[in-house]
């Protein structure tokens, strides 16, 4: 029955798309590499309730806790040096801070900071000024020593339009420039706007954009490693290639380079289910010139954030690690993700992912309390990160020996 229903919602959805499926036998069927493949499965959310957390696996030592609940839609965060946490609400369309006055680990002051912002996303702090993103517009506001704000300026008010992925990012890199996300208008096709399946690079006024690096589909979280100041992003497959490819991409982002969408995925293979083709070669000559990934992760587990953990609370071994929220998938049967997962590195390489958080999905796969999203480190070092489903910001901090 589970089956059935998936394939029924499945073949809804490709009519939806436009996608022409065969009728009756006298119609010719299509070739394999032009069908579109997957299923839509998403997970029952269940009503958020704090006796959850008991349901939740991490290493021994650690513990998670509610920094804040009943938040609407909290996407991606920035910690002030206060311990003030900016939040993005993408569908409330504002920012707001939360403080933790009496030291509790809660938030018991809430301020709305900024509004009007529709898909307001990305969120950053920079030289005492605090930097959030729209899906056309970045924003910055001077930061007080209380925390306050102060009003708004617009840098930027001509990004590309959003299309499929309207959720823009930002970060300021060792070099002092200001790095933004802008994902691909779509699927898989072959993009009519240069900057769109980007990371582009500013001076931090937002002035003389240029494009960093591309073909990189919607590379919504990405960091530098604190020891070598590599860049390293984490990479979203394209969607309807089967339930387990192509899988998320973990990059090292350097300038110049092209990671190889729409035309390939994972390590450079050419995606046979795209219709459209590089000009003037073949997609196999395209994909030999582009950047392969140097870790690959389940398709579809939908990589939100992706911090360095350089605090001081958690053991020495987690320093120079990474962490990545995997929001979890939508279109995977049985799904995935809805997990935080550290990634490990060895000389300032990754080498392998491993699950830090688990059990916002239920062990039958039918139902789930979290979609983490945004990710941020407190000044005590803890690790905190958003649900941006349940409305919850969670503060994980680590209490055993070392």
């Amino acid at each position: 029955m589970k089956q059935t229903r998936n394939s029924r919602w499945l073949l809804i959805s490709l009519l939806l798309l436009g996608i022409a499926l065969p009728v009756g036998s006298q119609q010719p069927q299509k070739p394999a590499v032009e069908r579109m493949e997957g299923h839509l499965a998403t997970p029952e959310r269940l009503e958020f309730s704090e006796s959850l957390l008991q349901q939740l696996k991490m290493p021994a030592g650690f513990e998670i806790s509610v920094f804040a609940k009943d938040l609407g839609n909290p996407r991606m965060i920035a910690v002030g040096s206060d311990g003030t946490v900016y939040v993005t609400r993408r569908e409330q369309g504002d920012v707001l801070a939360l403080k933790d006055t009496t030291g509790d680990g809660r938030a018991d002051k809430q301020t709305t900071v900024a509004s009007k912002l529709p898909f307001v996303n990305g969120i950053t702090i920079h030289q005492n000024r605090l930097y959030f993103v729209t899906d056309k517009q970045l924003y910055a506001a001077d930061l007080q020593q209380d925390g306050t704000v102060g009003q708004p300026q617009i840098l930027i008010d001509d990004l590309p339009d959003g299309g499929q992925h309207p959720n823009r990012t930002l970060g300021f890199g060792p070099d002092g420039m200001m790095y933004l996300s802008v994902g691909s208008s779509c699927n898989a096709c072959d993009e009519p706007n240069k900057e769109h399946a980007t990371l582009l690079q500013a001076p931090m006024d937002g002035s003389r954009r240029t494009i960093y690096a591309s073909g990189l589909r919607n590379t919504i979280g990405f960091a530098w490693h604190p020891e070598t100041g590599e860049l390293w992003g984490m990479d979203h497959g394209s969607d309807w290639r089967g339930d387990d490819q192509p899988p998320e991409e973990l990059n090292r982002i350097q300038q110049g380079q092209n990671y190889g969408w729409p035309f390939c995925y994972a390590d450079r293979r050419p995606d046979v289910y795209l219709s459209a083709n590089p000009k003037e070669m073949t997609k196999e000559e395209y994909c030999a010139k582009t950047e392969a990934p140097v870790l690959t992760y389940q398709a579809h587990s939908a990589p939100l954030d992706l911090v360095f953990y350089t605090g001081s609370q958690f053991p020495q071994e987690y320093n120079g690690d990474a962490f990545v929220t995997m929001r979890g998938s939508w279109n995977r049967n049985p799904p995935v993700g809805y997990k935080v997962v550290r990634v490990r590195f060895q000389n300032g390489q990754p080498v392998a992912f491993e699950d830090f958080i688990t059990g916002f999905l239920r062990e039958d796969q039918m139902a789930q309390f979290g979609r983490p999203v945004g990710l941020g480190l407190a000044p005590d070092g803890s690790l905190m990160f958003t649900d941006d489903t349940n409305g919850v910001i969670y503060r994980v901090s680590y209490n055993g020996s070392r």
